[in-house]
């Protein structure tokens, strides 16, 4: 593969093989694809199959503060530093982060987007958010009808999280055809059938053996528009094969673009609790258009608790924050205030602080921010007014014209 300037090819860039993707021929008892979580995922694994370097102390402490980061919730990446450096050099530099809409979107799935929102507010980054709903109708049992309905609401979930429409774009891949496909097919050349096998494993349908190609285009875009700059994609850890395709795409001397960088997340954990991180779980979530108060009664009567199996004996040896799901809500980023994080696992391992007590907390504050959320959702306008300062400009579209034309 050829090399990205003046970097050699690493682990980092090479394909995964069949092997390493966590599935009936690993030794590992977690599964992790783009399509498919099951079991009790083991992080450091995955960075060992992926080739993915943990963030340092001081490449978090380089990114606008968020807890998000701060906590290593977003633990890892690859070219970190070359984004981080055009950022604080004042030079362009973009996010891509997109969804699939194929249901309502829920606390796991917003996660980067207001980081990324927090990044853009703090940089000036460009924001690109892609929605791939012609991948969910490959992928889904769910008609053309059925998805474009959860696009319209996930669209407005994202414009309730108030990016500055200047310096972000949404894109929605039926919807803008015009400017995907075209790009993708040209992407499409470069991506054997061996790497979508070897990344993917065997594709159920032909659309989902192309769509790694839509994928890559998606996160190579801003560059596209706007000419070669760093880029980085925070994603949970599941969709890094997108981005590790689109690294090597962007490596062929056909396109002037830097390798896309990466910022892996960690799983928001399912109420369910340990060991059932699952895509297809049917234990209850917190959905982003959920009421407030049906969302903190979800959360008391089904967060696993680790606490004890009664009072006295939780007052006597305490809880487990780690596997509590309540704290873990909080942990991730809906407590932004560490002091008041430790205090709580602290209380919690004393037994000072009961499981009703932690999922009340957790439960309130769950709440507070569907609530403002909510409001921002509901204080926008028709949809279609509302997304078209989101939309590529003509000159943005006439940007990628030479590129399609090669």
């Amino acid at each position: 593969m050829p090399a990205d300037d003046d970097t050699d090819p690493t682990a980092s860039d090479r394909p995964t093989t069949t092997d390493e993707r966590g599935d009936a021929s690993d030794e590992s008892d977690f599964t992790v694809t783009p399509y498919d979580i099951e079991g009790d995922v083991d992080y450091a694994k995955l960075l060992d199959r992926f080739g993915a370097d943990r963030l340092t102390d001081e490449q978090a402490a380089r990114f606008p503060d968020h807890p998000l980061v701060r906590r290593r919730i977003y633990f890892a990446g690859r070219d970190v530093d070359r984004f981080l450096d055009a950022a604080e050099g004042g030079e362009p530099h973009s996010i891509v982060t997109g969804v699939g809409p194929s249901g309502p979107l829920h606390l796991g799935h917003v996660m980067p987007f207001y980081l990324a929102k927090r990044i853009q507010d703090e940089t000036g980054a460009r924001v690109y958010i892609p929605l791939s709903d012609d991948e969910k109708y490959l992928l889904k049992d769910q008609s053309m009808d059925e998805i474009r309905g959860h696009a319209r609401d996930n669209l407005r979930d994202l414009l309730a999280v108030g990016f500055d429409p200047e310096r972000t774009r949404i894109l929605v891949d039926t919807l803008d055809a015009d400017v995907v496909y075209p790009t993708a097919v040209r992407v499409a050349k470069r991506i054997t059938q061996s790497t979508v096998d070897a990344v993917y494993g065997e594709p159920p349908n032909v659309g989902l053996s192309f769509y790694p190609a839509v994928q890559a285009t998606h996160l190579l875009l801003p560059q596209l528009v706007h000419g070669r700059h760093p880029t980085l994609v925070p994603v949970a850890i599941d969709q890094d094969p997108h981005v590790r395709v689109a690294r090597d795409v962007a490596a062929k001397a056909a396109f002037d673009v830097e390798k896309p960088g990466t910022l892996l997340g960690k799983f928001l954990p399912s109420l369910a609790g340990p060991g059932k991180m699952s895509s297809s779980d049917d234990a209850p979530g917190i959905e982003l258009t959920d009421d407030p108060e049906d969302a903190r009664q979800t959360i008391v009567q089904h967060a696993y608790s680790g606490g004890r199996a009664d009072v006295d004996e939780h007052r006597e040896h305490g809880g487990d924050p780690a596997v509590d799901v309540a704290y873990q809500l909080l942990y991730y980023f809906l407590e932004p205030d560490d002091e008041a994080v430790e205090r709580l696992a602290e209380e919690y391992r004393e037994g000072t602080l009961l499981s009703g007590e932690m999922k009340q907390y957790a439960a309130e504050t769950v709440g507070e921010f569907l609530r403002a959320h909510q409001e921002r959702r509901d204080a926008l306008g028709p949809l279609a007014e509302e997304l078209a300062p989101f939309r590529l400009t003509e000159d943005e579209r006439a940007a990628l014209r030479p590129s399609l034309g090669e």
